[in-house]
C-alpha cells in the first residue's frame, strides 16, 4: 500500500504539472521533466540541468531522451528519461518499462557516437548540439548516469551495466524519492557512505569522548581516493545547506596549486602538509580489529563542515586531471553530535570551523542575513492593492511547510492560496538569477541554477549589496516579473534550442541599452509588462539568438554561453532601441515629477549612456583634471566625470544616469575640442 504522504504530494504534483499545461507547453511530460529537473537542481541533487525530449528512430529501433547534464569539471554526463503517467494514486512500474526506458537513452548515445548529430534537421538545436558534446566527448568522459525521472513507483533498478567499455550508473527519483526530496526535504541521514563497500577494507580510528557527554569525536585517516569517491557521490550535498556555496565555487573552481603540486611530488607526505577535514555524522557503525582496536565500517549523516574544498580538489585532481591518489592520505575528525538539535549543534560546528579560514559568514547561504532580510521583507511587502504578496522560500521546503500549515482550516488555506499564489514564490536560485542577469552577468545564468547561486553568494561576501530596505525589495520584484515575462514569451516562440539562455542574454542586453535602470515602479504596481515592451522582446529575441549564435562559431554554443567573453562579444552587437520606447523605458524620473516641464527618456539618452561607457576609467580622469584645469569643464560636471571614471574601474557594474551621461558628454567633447585629449566622440554623429 502507498504511503498517504506519497499520495497526497503525487497528487499535488500532478496538479501542478497539469495546471502548467498551455499552448506553449502542451505536453504534461515535458513540463513535468522540466519542473522536476529545476526543483532538484534547487536541491542540490542536480546541477546545469537542460531539459530536452528527443525522439527519433535508428534503423527499426528507438530512441529517447528527456533531458541532460554535462558536468564538464568533474567530466560527468548526466542522460535523463521520463516516465509520467499523471495516475494518482502512483502506480509500480515494471521491470519492462524500466528497461525499455534504459535502452531507449543508451541507444541515442550510440547514435550520437555514430554521427547522429549530421542527421539532425535543423542542425542548430538543443539536440544536435547534445549529439555532438556525446560524439566528440565520449571517449573522455568519466562517469555516465541515466536517471529516471517518474511520477510512478520503481522498484529495483539495476546498478550498472557496461556501454562501450565503461561503467555506466543508473539512478532513479520515482515519485517516492521525489516527495522524501522535494517533499518532507531529505536529511543528513540519506547520506550514507558504506566504507567497506568503497575500500574494502575498514578505517581504523581512535575514539576520544567528550567530557559532558555532548558528542563523540574520532580521529582516523582517510584514503584520498575515497573521498573523491564520496565527492563524485553526493557533492555539493556534503555540505549543509547553508555553507554548500563554499564547496561549490571555491572547491571546483580550480586546484590549489600547493595541494596540487603535493599530490604529483609527494603524494605521502598530503597528510602532513594538509590540515585534513573536519566532518559530522549522525551516526557510525563500528567493528573490532581482533586487537582491541575499533573500526569504522559505515557512516550516515555524513557532512564536511571544514575541509570542503580540499575534498572537491582531490576529486578533480583524479577525474579531471588524471592524477592517482593512490598514495594520498587525508586527516580526519568526525564528530557524532548529540542532543535533541542536530541540526544547531552541526551549524555551531560549521562556524566554528570555518572561521579559521578564509570561509566568511556569508557562506552560510540559507542563515545569511541577507536572505533574512529578504524573507521578511517578502512577509512584510504588499502589493499596492493590499490583497497579495510575494513568497520567499530562504530555506528550501519553507512554501510547502507554510502550505500545510495553512491547509489545517479552510479559511487560512484559502487566504494563502489568495495572497502568495505558486507563481509568486521566490527562491533563492531565482533571486541569483534575475540579479545575475540584470546586473550584466548572464553567463553566470547559463551555468544552471546552482553555480549562478554560488557565484552570486561569492560577489555578497566580496561587494556587500545596497541596503536592504522596501525600495530595494520592490525593484527585485520588479525585474522578476521582468525576467518571468521574457522567459515566458520567448518559450512562446518555439526557438529550437537555447531559449533559456537568449532570456537571459536578452535581460542583460536590456539593461545594458537602459542603463541598468528601468520603471521598476510601473512593474512592481501592475506586476506585468507593457504589451510595447513585449513586442520588443519579440523583435530581439531572434536578433539575440543570431548575435549568439554567430560569436560561437565553432565552439559548442551551451559552453560558450558560460563564458565571460561571450557576453563582452554580444554587447558590441545588442539590438538598438528605436523610439517610441516602450512605457517601462520612457518614464519620467522620479525627481522630475514636481518640475514644470516632465521629459520622458528618448533613445538618445542610451545611446549616450552607450557612449560614455565606451572611454575607460583613465580617460574620464583625465577630462575631469584637464578640463576643470584648463577652465573648459564646470567643477561640478568634472566631479561627475570622476564618478564615471569609478563606475568604469568597477566594470561598469553601476552605469551612468540620464543626467550624467549628457554633461559628462559635453566635457568630453569640450576637452577634445580644446585640443587637450583625444577620445574620437567628436566623430561620434548625434552627440550632444
Amino acid at each position: 500500500m502507498t504511503d498517504d504522504a506519497i499520495v497526497k504530494y503525487a497528487g499535488e504534483l500532478i496538479g501542478e504539472v497539469e495546471e502548467s499545461v498551455s499552448s506553449d507547453a502542451p505536453f504534461s511530460q515535458e513540463i513535468f521533466t522540466r519542473l522536476v529537473l529545476e526543483r532538484l537542481e534547487e536541491a542540490g541533487h542536480l546541477e546545469s540541468t537542460f531539459p530536452l525530449y528527443q525522439e527519433g528512430r535508428v534503423k527499426n529501433a528507438a530512441y529517447r531522451i528527456d533531458g541532460y547534464a554535462f558536468d564538464e569539471e568533474r567530466s560527468r554526463l548526466d542522460l535523463f528519461t521520463t516516465i509520467y503517467s499523471g495516475d494518482s494514486p502512483p502506480t509500480k512500474l515494471t521491470t519492462a518499462d524500466l528497461t525499455k526506458a534504459i535502452e531507449r537513452v543508451l541507444r541515442f548515445a550510440n547514435a550520437c557516437v555514430n554521427g547522429l548529430a549530421s542527421d539532425l534537421e535543423p542542425s542548430n538545436t538543443d539536440a544536435s548540439d547534445l549529439a555532438r558534446l556525446i560524439e566528440t566527448q565520449s571517449s573522455e568522459l568519466a562517469v555516465i548516469r541515466v536517471v529516471l525521472l517518474t511520477d510512478g513507483i520503481v522498484g529495483n533498478l539495476a546498478a550498472s551495466t557496461q556501454w562501450r567499455g565503461r561503467e555506466v550508473l543508473y539512478e532513479s527519483y520515482d515519485i517516492v524519492r521525489l516527495q522524501r526530496v522535494l517533499g518532507e526535504g531529505e536529511t543528513r541521514a540519506d547520506i550514507a557512505v558504506d566504507l567497506v563497500a568503497l575500500t574494502g577494507n575498514r578505517v581504523p580510528c581512535l575514539h576520544v569522548p567528550s567530557h559532558d557527554g555532548g558528542y563523540d569525536a574520532y580521529l582516523a585517516v582517510l584514503p584520498g581516493e575515497v573521498l573523491s569517491k564520496v565527492y563524485e557521490r553526493y557533492g555539493v550535498r556534503l555540505l549543509e545547506l547553508n555553507v554548500r556555496a563554499f564547496l561549490g565555487l571555491q572547491g571546483r573552481k580550480s586546484v590549489n596549486a600547493e595541494l596540487r603540486r603535493t599530490i604529483v611530488e609527494q603524494p605521502s607526505m598530503f597528510l602532513a602538509f594538509n590540515n585534513g577535514i573536519v566532518a559530522t555524522v549522525d551516526d557510525l557503525e563500528f567493528a573490532n580489529n581482533g586487537s582491541g582496536g575499533t573500526e569504522i565500517t559505515s557512516l550516515r549523516g555524513l557532512q564536511i563542515v571544514n575541509g570542503g574544498q580540499t575534498t572537491a580538489s582531490l576529486h578533480r585532481a583524479r577525474r579531471k586531471e588524471s592524477l592517482s591518489l593512490d598514495n594520498v592520505s587525508v586527516p580526519i575528525k568526525i564528530i557524532k553530535v548529540g542532543g535533541a538539535d542536530l541540526g544547531e549543534m552541526v551549524s555551531s560546528i560549521s562556524r566554528a570551523a570555518n572561521r579559521q579560514n578564509t570561509v566568511q559568514l556569508a557562506d552560510f547561504s540559507a542563515n545569511d542575513p541577507f536572505h533574512q532580510n529578504v524573507e521578511t521583507l517578502a512577509n512584510n511587502t504588499w502589493l499596492d492593492d493590499g490583497k497579495g504578496r510575494w513568497f520567499y522560500e530562504r530555506a528550501r521546503g519553507s512554501y510547502t511547510a507554510a502550505e500545510q500549515k495553512a491547509a489545517y482550516r479552510k479559511t487560512e488555506q484559502q487566504a494563502f492560496r489568495t495572497q502568495t499564489p505558486k507563481n509568486r514564490r521566490l527562491s533563492k536560485l531565482d533571486v541569483a538569477r534575475y540579479l545575475n542577469a540584470w546586473g550584466g552577468l548572464p553567463n553566470r545564468v547559463c551555468l544552471g541554477g546552482q553555480k549562478s547561486f554560488q557565484h552570486f553568494m561569492q560577489r555578497l561576501k566580496d561587494e556587500p549589496p545596497p541596503p536592504i530596505d522596501e525600495a530595494w525589495f520592490k525593484r527585485l520584484i520588479a525585474l522578476a516579473v521582468l525576467y518571468r515575462a521574457t522567459e515566458k514569451k520567448i518559450r512562446s516562440m518555439k526557438f529550437p534550442a537555447y531559449g533559456a539562455q537568449i532570456t537571459a542574454y536578452a535581460v542583460a542586453g536590456i539593461s545594458h541599452r537602459a542603463g541598468g535602470r528601468i520603471d521598476f515602479n510601473r512593474l512592481w504596481s501592475r506586476q506585468a509588462i507593457s504589451p510595447e515592451l513585449e513586442q520588443l522582446i519579440d523583435d530581439w529575441a531572434p536578433k539575440m539568438d543570431a548575435a549568439m549564435r554567430s560569436s560561437a562559431g565553432q565552439r559548442n554554443p551551451s559552453e560558450w554561453y558560460k563564458n565571460g567573453d561571450c557576453w563582452k562579444e554580444i554587447q558590441g552587437q545588442l539590438p538598438a532601441l528605436s523610439d517610441p520606447l516602450p512605457p517601462e523605458l520612457s518614464y519620467v524620473d522620479g525627481d522630475q515629477v514636481s518640475a514644470l516641464v516632465e521629459t520622458t527618456h528618448l533613445v538618445v539618452d542610451y545611446e549616450r549612456i552607450g557612449q560614455c561607457m565606451k572611454l575607460s576609467g583613465a580617460t574620464w580622469l583625465e577630462i575631469s583634471e584637464r578640463g576643470q584645469k584648463a577652465g573648459v569643464v564646470h567643477w561640478k560636471v568634472a566631479a561627475i566625470c570622476r564618478t564615471l571614471a569609478s563606475y568604469a574601474a568597477g566594470g561598469w557594474e553601476r552605469k551612468p544616469s540620464v543626467k550624467q551621461a549628457k554633461p559628462a558628454l559635453d566635457a568630453a567633447l569640450a576637452v577634445e575640442r580644446a585640443g587637450l585629449l583625444t577620445t574620437g566622440l567628436a566623430e561620434t554623429a548625434g552627440f550632444p
